[in-house]
């Protein structure tokens, strides 16, 4: 593997090029980030046992310095991964973000996990995982393709349905499955309008971001990667046990994305936030979904005090009923 380097977001965060070998586009690579606990809380911290890895959402990357900080404070050791075609991992004439099937991120996730294990130097750890929209149903898929790996599971407004709901997915699924085979890269109309973006914006807790890694308007989609994604709903909607304690949380509000309104900045715009939330009834047994009012779809990219609300609900099912104690 090649070693650690400094990363964009400058200290303590530092990222390590993760080698996939080929596939339809060629070289594949991921990229992992680290930010590292430092002080008493490395040492005595309630998570201090703990390894977090993170998978972003569609069309984003990793740029959350203040959710590393969080999790470096309560102890815990912070990882976040930009998964092949994405951010740091986008190379020249990849499409981005296209992925026939969320299982081949497993490739990625096992790169990740391998440079975990070797920057942990045979001490045993927990793994917690943690994933925003389109990553949050990944990983859910992942946790339950691979049981007992994780010891909790932490959803930011995961992707968990489509949203047209269940049904609205099961009338189209047939048309979408059939160009997904005959024409998996085609093209589809452009639905992200870029209000999320811009309430984001106005919200002040977007960044500026390299060129590519997180257009205003989002990713082009297609239609073996949009199969691929109702795929992935279809088995939530059948039931998977992802094996570990869970916690969703969601907005208490959606509002509509096709025009734009004040309550974009304090709803989800993006995802239909009460089906998410009976969506992840069935990913296990021991499922807590909190809602936040005022949170916008990254719960975490939210006006301070929802933003606030969702690190406090974080904690307290951390260090209460969470995974504190082992």
């Amino acid at each position: 593997m090649a070693s650690w380097v400094p990363d964009i977001l400058g200290k303590p965060f530092a990222q390590r090029t993760l080698e996939l070998g080929e596939d339809a586009d060629g070289p594949a690579v991921a990229t992992l980030v680290r930010a590292l606990p430092s002080g008493l809380p490395r040492m005595l911290g309630p998570l201090a046992d703990v390894d977090v890895l993170y998978v972003h959402g569609w069309s984003d990357y990793f740029f959350q310095r203040e959710l590393a900080r969080f999790w470096n404070r309560l102890g815990a050791r912070f990882y976040a991964l930009d998964l092949r075609r994405y951010g740091r991992s986008l190379r020249p004439g990849q499409a981005p973000g296209y992925i026939a099937s969320l299982s081949d991120y497993d490739a990625d996730i096992a790169a990740a996990l391998a440079a975990m294990r070797e920057n942990a130097r045979g001490r045993v750890r927990r793994l917690v995982l943690m994933g925003h929209s389109t990553g949050g149903l990944t990983l859910t898929l992942w946790a339950a393709r691979h049981p007992g790996a994780a010891a909790a599971l932490v959803l930011n407004s995961p992707w968990l349905e489509l949203q047209t709901g269940a049904i609205g997915r099961q009338a189209i699924a047939p048309l979408v499955q059939m160009r997904a085979r005959f024409d998996p890269l085609g093209a589809h109309p452009v639905v992200d309008l870029g209000f999320y973006t811009r309430a984001q914006r106005e919200l002040g807790t977007l960044p500026d971001s390299p060129v590519g890694w997180r257009p205003e308007r989002g990713f082009p989609t297609h239609p073996g990667w949009l199969a691929a994604v109702m795929a992935g709903h279809a088995r939530v909607a059948g039931g998977v046990d992802v094996g570990c304690p869970a916690l969703v949380l969601l907005s208490r509000r959606f509002s509509s994305p096709m025009q734009w309104s004040d309550q974009m900045t304090s709803t989800d715009s993006v995802l239909v936030v009460d089906d998410i939330a009976r969506a992840a009834t069935r990913i296990g047994d021991e499922v807590t979904v909190a809602r936040i009012d005022g949170a916008v779809h990254d719960v975490f990219l939210s006006a301070p005090g929802p933003r606030g609300a969702a690190y406090d609900a974080l904690e307290r099912w951390l260090v209460g009923p969470g995974i504190a104690a082992p």
